[in-house]
């Protein structure tokens, strides 16, 4: 392994770490790991479960579980002043979880932009034309792929929702004051990994400040924490 030299800083402060020879490795970089082979176990109704087999750049060999998924699109949808959020049963956790209207990657040939769309009528009973993306993320990547897109949808249409699981059935549409969610990720109310982040990126679009009247403002801890994530 090069020796690592922590250099200059980030915006709060945070080490960029750099090789001995002064550079970064590339985003993608594998760095010299080889995947070599890889063994499914088991295909349920979402995801693949395999073990695959790499070897490292000195010739090691190591085995890991790896869990396939199709990648994931959310939608941070914004009325007013309000988010529109679902709350709904998760059986992993058993218990309500307040999100966004989210799904997978399951409908063939379906872009994400269209499968975002889709998943905002059949969960949340709206449609928007017009949606920016905000950007992507890889969930848990110490052992899955799943890579999920968020969106940003602000002129919503009623649309006629269509439940397409047993949970969905039983979900409700909760609409959210958007100057209020920090403190509902604060509390603990909001966990959802998307749904945080969808959030507080959208915050950070909006700069902080009202999303139709001037009334969103944000603490000076959150506004350290966008900057983290990417600068205002």
């Amino acid at each position: 392994m090069s020796e690592q030299t922590p250099s200059t800083k980030g915006p709060v402060g945070v080490p960029i770490v750099e090789s001995a020879s002064g550079a970064v490795p590339p985003a993608g970089s594998s760095r010299g790991f080889t995947r070599t082979g890889e063994e499914v176990l088991h295909v349920g109704h979402v995801i693949t479960l395999a073990r695959a087999t790499f070897e490292g750049p000195a010739g090691e060999i190591m085995e890991r579980d790896v869990v396939h998924h199709p990648g994931a699109v959310a939608v941070v949808a914004i009325d007013g002043d309000d988010v529109v959020l679902v709350d709904q049963y998760r059986p992993v956790l058993e218990r309500q979880m307040l999100e966004l209207p989210a799904g997978k990657l399951d409908v063939p040939g379906e872009d994400r932009l269209t499968a975002a769309r889709r998943e905002l009528v059949e969960e949340a009973g709206y449609d928007a034309p017009d949606m920016v993306e905000l950007g992507s993320f890889h969930n848990s990547i110490g052992f899955c792929d799943e890579h999920t897109t968020i969106y940003l949808a602000t002129e919503l249409v009623p649309a006629t929702p269509v439940a397409v699981s047993i949970e969905e059935e039983y979900l409700t549409v909760e609409r959210v004051p958007l100057d209020g969610v920090e403190a509902l990720i604060a509390n603990g109310t909001i966990t959802d990994a998307k749904t945080v982040i969808g959030l507080l990126w959208t915050l950070r679009r909006l700069g902080c400040c009202a999303a139709s009247a001037g009334r969103i403002t944000c603490s000076s801890a959150w506004v350290g924490f966008y900057w983290w994530m990417g600068g205002l």
